[in-house]
């Protein structure tokens, strides 16, 4: 009877151990589980470029402001001059331009690592540049006049000294966008052309053509200032190379009073 008493505080003893024993490890197991259980934080989706949809949808006649143009035959087009997405090869920021002289590509910075590409037609001998500007005006189907030294070099233009009218047979085709540097204008433009099969050649006074529906396209695309870069090509001594730029020969003689000037 004498180890009653001892047995039962041995007993409680060790009911109280276990007790907190439990406590402790249910301590534990809840840090854990309350751990364990946190949701992740939430991952923005990479933003995706829009498809273009198929070429021969892309370059069908359309009417455009009025005027009519005609289709592009896709089955003569090298199938890399044909406007598409592509990984971005060019490093910049979106909303860049940068020509790869090169290649013939022009590449429109996207968001997500991509580009839209477009193939488009460069300054023949005499006539090339490299160097940077800033888009800073555009216009739809504009007007052309031929600068005086281009009269001079070509007298059969002389009849355009006051303008040739906008139309699908204009040299700036269906959309120009100016090129300024340092605020002034740098007579260099991209712009349309109905000459399709001059893309991917170097066959322009010193301006970027495109196919008229390329143009369209990018006009869309850049409604604010761009940064543009003609680079000779897109490795590291192109772009170093590209901070030299020769001064531009005029192949037009102005920004067009009515263009709408980027802000």
């Amino acid at each position: 009877m004498s180890d009653i008493p001892l047995f039962s505080e041995r007993l409680n003893r060790r009911s109280f151990l276990g007790a907190s024993a439990l406590s402790a490890a249910s301590v534990v197991v809840s840090a854990c589980t309350t751990t364990d259980m946190a949701p992740p934080p939430p991952v923005a989706p990479a933003p995706s470029e829009p498809a273009l949809g198929d070429a021969a949808t892309m370059y069908a006649a359309r009417t455009d402001e009025g005027y009519q143009l005609p289709a592009i035959p896709v089955a003569k087009l090298d199938p890399k001059f044909v406007r598409q997405i592509v990984t971005d090869p060019t490093g910049e920021k979106p909303g860049t331009i940068v020509v790869d002289v090169a290649e013939h590509f022009l590449y429109l910075v996207r968001d997500g690592g991509k580009a839209i590409r477009y193939g488009v037609s460069l300054g023949k001998a005499g006539f090339g540049w490299t160097g940077s500007a800033v888009v800073q005006a555009r216009k739809k189907w504009p007007v052309w006049t031929p600068p005086p030294e281009m009269i001079q070099r070509r007298p059969e233009l002389a009849k355009f000294k006051d303008g040739m009218p906008p139309g699908p047979q204009s040299p700036l085709g269906a959309r120009a966008l100016y090129l300024f540097r340092d605020g002034k204008d740098t007579m260099y433009r991209l712009h349309g052309t109905p000459e399709w099969d001059s893309i991917g050649k170097n066959a322009s006074s010193g301006c970027v053509r495109f196919m008229n529906q390329d143009i369209i396209d990018l006009y869309s695309r850049v409604n604010g200032p761009a940064q543009v870069f003609v680079r000779p090509n897109l490795s590291a001594a192109g772009k170093i190379m590209a901070v030299s730029s020769r001064t531009a020969e005029p192949i037009d003689a102005g920004v067009p009073k009515d263009a709408e000037f980027l802000k």
